[in-house]
């Protein structure tokens, strides 16, 4: 898929927020999304939060900012989803609503695409860039397993593979449907664009982890999921 070095006021950005019981940070993100450099539309899909997050999201009045609102909680790979169907952006980010990823970091994490160089971009983790808390060893343990698992069936030489910050041109995301509700559809997502044989670039970013007790919601279970749906999307799954 070729392209060309983009003009950054001909581009409009789409960013994919999911949320779920985020009534901490939710406006803060949106905010800080809003202040990033970017002509751009904000998404944000409630995935049934039970706590006031979805209060908080009914009284926006912005023209920028779009919000959806799932009746029950359906996982943030459904969220990710309906905010990928809602975008009419040139370039589409997925933004977690929680402040674990810096959206100043735009500029760094879409310059591939604008360049003409990339149809995908990944924020690593583990790129060696900015500031990193220090939190779970079995979490980066697991982190790493599943990107070198991933890595050995769609041949790419990714460093994080779970990252939340992903970028995607409107062309690459045609034709993919994600199918995993949690958080599944990252090697789900990964194994469908390796198939599409797309330009996959990764950029080093920073990243602010935060604890269970903070509102951390990825377990062990899904670590399970993840390594099964890396088997099934790559060798019996075609989009």
């Amino acid at each position: 898929m070729n392209q060309k070095k983009s003009d950054i006021n001909d581009i409009l950005l789409s960013v994919v927020i999911p949320a779920y019981n985020e009534e901490e940070t939710i406006m803060e993100i949106i905010d800080r999304v809003l202040d990033s450099p970017f002509k751009k539309e904000v998404i944000v899909v409630d995935d049934g939060s039970t706590d006031n997050t979805r209060h908080i999201l009914s009284k926006i009045e912005n023209s920028v900012i779009k919000v959806i609102f799932h009746e029950n909680n359906a996982g943030k790979g459904s969220a990710v989803q309906t905010g990928f169907d809602a975008a009419t952006g040139d370039i589409i980010v997925i933004q977690d609503a929680d402040l674990e990823y810096n959206p100043d970091e735009y500029p760094v994490l879409l310059n591939p695409i604008l360049s003409g160089n990339a149809d995908v971009v990944y924020g690593s983790r583990f790129g060696g860039h900015g500031e990193h808390r220090v939190l779970y060893f079995w979490h980066y343990v697991g982190n790493r397993f599943l990107t070198l698992l991933s890595n050995m069936f769609t041949d790419l030489n990714l460093t994080d593979m779970e990252t939340c910050y992903k970028a995607f041109s409107r062309q690459a995301l045609q034709g993919i449907r994600i199918n995993e509700k949690r958080f599944g559809f990252e090697p789900e997502i990964t194994a469908y664009i390796a198939k599409k044989k797309l330009r996959i670039y990764e950029v080093p970013i920073s990243y602010y982890g935060r604890t269970y007790e903070e509102g951390k919601k990825i377990n062990w279970k899904d670590g399970f999921r993840a390594l099964w749906c890396i088997f099934k999307y790559n060798l019996f799954i075609r989009q």
